[in-house]
């Protein structure tokens, strides 16, 4: 559990000294972050994450990557460090796939892919404290949640969102719990 907040708390201040660095180079590289269907897009799947398009960006993304990841940290205990990786190249892989032609950056693709763990795991699980975790998450984040998958017209990437939860979801599957019955 130490190692999994060391993680999550690592993975942020990465983002905000990315972020101060990006800063001081006029945004510079916003460049690397993911531009689907481009072979320098590719990069971005990986690197996407780590860079946001100014303090306000990491500043809303900050608080629910804590409280999110932080809680994905402690129900996936041995899944967690995987779990991120997982949503983070399959959330970013369906971006370059599917999303629109403009560079997609920050790290609310992975917060989306939290919500959908911890959702996932409620569903998957089927314990009382997954179950439990997953309403908690779904009353306090779940219409934010909504707003945001929803294709706007503005420079959020609501695909990225999307392919966040997505592989939040799908990566709750398959760390699931198994019971000894079939399923």
């Amino acid at each position: 559990m130490k190692v999994n907040l060391a993680l999550l708390l690592g993975f942020v201040a990465v983002i905000w000294v990315v972020e101060v660095v990006n800063l001081f180079m006029g945004h510079a590289l916003d460049q690397y972050g993911n531009f689907p269907r481009t072979v320098q897009g590719l990069r971005g799947i990986a690197l996407g994450p780590f860079i946001h398009g100014g303090i306000g960006h990491v500043l809303a993304n900050t608080p629910p990557l804590l409280i999110l990841g932080g809680l994905s940290a402690y129900r996936g205990r041995e899944a967690f460090p995987w779990a991120s990786l997982f949503i983070i190249l399959v959330g970013g892989a369906g971006v370059w796939a599917f999303g629109r032609s403009a560079f997609h950056i920050g790290a609310s693709g992975l917060v989306f892919g939290y919500f959908g763990y911890l959702v996932g795991r409620g569903w998957y699980d089927k314990s009382i404290i997954s179950i439990l975790v997953a309403v908690a998450v779904i009353v306090v984040f779940g219409w934010g949640m909504l707003m945001g998958i929803l294709p706007t017209g503005g420079i959020v990437s609501w695909e990225g969102h999307l392919c966040g939860l997505v592989a939040g979801v799908l990566v709750a599957g398959f760390t699931r719990r198994r019971s000894g019955r079939s399923s």
